[in-house]
């Protein structure tokens, strides 16, 4: 992957923004794998875990919740290897995304994904299952 050649490790300060413009609040509970690319104006709240593994890539101005305040669930939030979220996706709380899935652009996700789907829409459906 080319585009990770040079990736270097984001310092990451709670609340405030890095230098590529997105947060994470709740740093402690935030396990970030190796060469991710998280998109600007991206949200974290990691109060209950989150979890992005190697490879994942987030576009800009996602929101990623483990608690939500409005219905009160909680829960860690798992990004597999591989996986791809679009722009303006927000993804709550106790939901994985898994292993080599999408999920289009501006979906809302609230139940987990399996590997290797594409997913997208409110709330955020499978459309289809890649053959690896």
């Amino acid at each position: 992957m080319e585009r990770f050649d040079k990736w270097k490790e984001p310092t990451i300060k709670d609340g405030k923004l890095t230098k590529w413009n997105w947060m994470v609040q709740n740093k402690k509970n935030l396990k970030l794998g190796k060469k991710t690319d998280i998109g600007a104006f991206t949200y974290i709240n990691a109060k209950y875990g989150v979890y992005i593994e190697d490879f994942v890539e987030l576009g800009s101005h996602c929101s990623i919740y483990s608690e939500s305040t409005i219905d009160g669930k909680r829960g860690p939030v798992k990004i597999k290897k591989n996986a791809k979220i679009g722009s303006h996706s927000v993804i709550m709380p106790g939901v994985t995304i898994g292993e080599n899935s999408v999920v289009g652009a501006m979906s809302f996700v609230n139940k987990s994904i399996p590997d290797n789907s594409i997913a997208f829409g409110i709330p955020a459906k499978v459309v289809k299952i890649v053959k690896q």
